[in-house]
């Protein structure tokens, strides 16, 4: 059985289907009980549930974060949700030195069952902290996985599978996509959250990406496509563990490799994925890995975002740099 739903609509059924299959699943954060969040992700689920399992929590993010830890040391599994990516920072001491690593100071006996949902990246005109591309710093972090979903049909699987994992979770969600519709099938086996997903097969070149970017790229290899040049175009899914089994062996049948996101390019998830296809593919690959990502600085006012952001024509300029070898 399948429906074509928005990311968001696919969000809000697997939080459901969540909340009904354990009564242990309690969402938590700011406005997302009567409001239903801001991007409405939980509309109708504390009409549902109950103001006890959907909860209207103070703006105080620490303080979300910290009492989900409080509740995961009972048994629990909270949800809670950052309100906006560049909201996340007052929550940073809790996630990077309590959620990330009581499992580990606990010789394994107290897991940590949390998922932090963040609505991350730009391009909605919005207006400072809240468009920031955060996952750099909860990759860097041992203890925590990192996740990326950029369609509805990972959305509705990938947030119940990030919910039933003992490990916590960082869920991030591209808010510029949330409207974007596709088939989400309910009946077929999900992917594993860690695996990443060839979604375009091509042969000159692959393009690596994650969220937001997915749909960027594809639209780039289709332009590609009409010039007579075949990408490949690989979605990461989970940043943190990387599924480096796929990413090697697109790039070494490709033998070219442009990494995407929209995250800053100084010590981005793209220098890692350089370095690392450099170590193992040196004598495999063409040309040198390239990056197109936003620049080294604050994010801009949303009249320049769009320059400031990886375009379909930046992207293939990285491309023909590459081909170029």
């Amino acid at each position: 059985m399948s429906e074509t739903l928005t990311l968001a609509k696919a969000l809000n059924r697997g939080l459901r289907r969540s909340l009904q299959a354990d009564p242990k699943v309690l969402l938590a954060g700011e406005d997302i009980g009567k409001l239903g969040g801001v991007f409405r992700i939980t509309e109708g689920l504390q009409a549902e549930f109950g103001e006890n399992r959907v909860i209207d929590s103070p703006l105080a993010e620490s303080g979300i974060v910290g009492t989900a830890v409080g509740l995961a040391m009972r048994g629990y599994r909270p949800v809670v949700e950052i309100q906006f990516d560049g909201f996340v920072f007052p929550a940073f001491d809790q996630i990077v030195t309590q959620v990330s690593k009581m499992h580990a100071r606990t010789a394994g006996r107290v897991p940590m069952p949390i998922v932090i949902r963040i609505p991350y990246g730009g391009a909605i005109g919005s207006i400072e902290h809240h468009g920031e591309s955060p996952e750099s710093y909860f990759v860097h972090t041992p203890g925590i996985k990192v996740v990326a979903c950029s369609n509805p049909n990972d959305a509705y699987w990938m947030i119940q599978q990030a919910i039933s994992s003992d490990d916590p979770v960082v869920f991030l969600e591209p808010k510029r996509r949330y409207h974007a519709k596709d088939q989400v099938n309910f009946s077929a086996r999900p992917q594993p959250m860690h695996q990443a997903d060839i979604i375009r097969h091509g042969t000159d070149a692959t393009l690596l990406t994650y969220g937001s970017m997915v749909r960027t790229c594809l639209d780039a290899a289709a332009l590609a496509a009409e010039e007579g040049t075949s990408l490949e175009v690989v979605d990461l899914r989970t940043l943190s563990p990387i599924d480096w089994v796929t990413i090697t062996a697109s790039v070494r049948r490709t033998r070219r490799a442009v990494v995407v996101h929209e995250a800053q390019r100084t010590l981005g998830l793209g220098a890692e994925i350089a370095a690392r296809l450099h170590e193992d593919l040196f004598y495999v690959m063409e040309s040198p890995v390239k990056r197109v990502t936003a620049y080294d600085m604050p994010y801009p006012h949303s009249k320049v975002e769009d320059e400031f952001l990886p375009s379909v024509d930046r992207i293939l300029d990285a491309v023909d740099a590459s081909l170029a070898y």
